[in-house]
């Protein structure tokens, strides 16, 4: 899962390690998590979105108790004076795909094998679950580390709840675990980019047996996603902030021997933008994706480092990201950018196969 959701992030979603090493612990304890088909929902089924909102550079310096997304759902439930049915994940990239696994075990519930994302995005409103004007972000519960939490009851629309939700972020340490974005089982059904939990889980254990077999895992990674292997290269310069909750900026990658281009690569918590000598060759909604050279495991943000040598991927986002009502959220010029989206060839598989649909891990 770590790989794989670390692939999908795209530079996004925080660093999975701490996580995955948690999941381990809370799997030996409660048991295997129960991941249900979004497909086979029951259509009147309470459900939550939940993932932590934040700078991922901040929880490299920051740790978190490991309750903060339980204890969020539990605000939430209790606010609403009902309980949840399920956990829906907001985004399946890096450490966001193992945080929700982690609440249902505490919380004795199901996780939905599906998010509102298909990878990781750095804002709220940028979620499938809210393209389609019947959804709201609020009411939504936020809990740090510490004691504090907070419920914002209701907002003017998606967009007000990022900036509240930032900021309260913000003076949370920068991350803090967030509940929010009631959903239906049919708006789950309807809405959410599917069975992501089993992708994560397939394109790891594809990186692994890649390794295991001498493979060149950069290529199997963007064949088993339909995309291509952009450039094989050298990081040669880093530039990153943390400001206003979102780590910013911008690297450039050296291609090797004959290829020796220069990709240069924007990010907001997630790759946006790669340019190749100058010239536009992906952006979001489709996905870029930075590994290692050799083994493949992925990189993000706040991992970028001066000499690695890496592998940039681009690979095609998924079909619910591609709208017209969708790219007003997503697309290049909500990030301020001039460009016209062009999207890649195909789009990011939809099924499961390995892990099958709806079993537990």
């Amino acid at each position: 899962v770590a790989i794989g959701a670390g692939i999908l992030g795209t530079g996004g979603g925080g660093d999975p390690y701490l996580e995955s090493i948690q999941l381990r612990r809370e799997l030996k304890k409660y048991g295997a998590q129960q991941l249900i088909d979004p497909k086979m929902v029951e259509e009147d089924a309470l459900m939550a979105v939940v993932g932590m909102i934040g700078a991922p550079t901040a929880g490299i310096e920051k740790l978190q108790e490991g309750t903060e997304l339980v204890r969020a759902v539990r605000l939430l439930e209790e606010h609403l004076d009902q309980k949840f049915d399920a956990i829906v994940i907001a985004e399946i990239g890096g450490a966001n795909s193992m945080g929700p696994l982690i609440a249902g075990l505490q919380a004795g519930i199901p996780t939905v094998d599906g998010d509102g994302m298909g990878r990781a995005f750095p804002e709220l409103q940028m979620s499938t679950f809210l393209f389609h004007g019947d959804v709201e972000v609020a009411p939504l519960a936020m809990v740090e580390a510490g004691k504090a939490s907070v419920v914002i009851p209701t907002t003017i629309d998606a967009l007000w709840s990022e900036r509240l939700a930032r900021n309260l972020a913000t003076s949370m340490g920068a991350t803090a675990g967030l509940a929010g974005v009631v959903l239906t089982g049919k708006q789950v059904r309807d809405y959410c980019v599917p069975y992501t939990m089993s992708l994560a889980c397939n394109l790891g254990e594809r990186v692994l047996q890649a390794r295991a077999h001498g493979e060149d895992v950069s290529e199997v990674i963007a064949s088993s996603l339909g995309g291509k292997v952009q450039l094989r290269g050298k990081i040669i310069d880093v530039f990153r902030r943390t400001t206003r909750g979102f780590a910013r900026g911008n690297l450039t990658i050296e291609g090797f021997g004959d290829t020796a281009s220069l990709l240069e690569i924007d990010f907001q918590n997630e790759f946006l933008i790669a340019k190749q000598d100058g010239e536009v060759v992906a952006t979001v909604p489709d996905m870029i994706c930075i590994v290692t050279e050799e083994t493949g495991e992925p990189i993000s943000t706040e991992r970028l480092h001066y000499g690695t040598r890496v592998s940039v991927l681009v690979v095609p986002g998924a079909a619910g990201l591609k709208t017209p009502e969708a790219l007003c959220v997503v697309g290049p010029q909500a990030f301020g950018y001039e460009t016209e989206f062009k999207p890649l060839p195909g789009n990011l598989p939809d099924n499961g196969e390995v892990l099958g649909k709806g079993q537990p891990l």
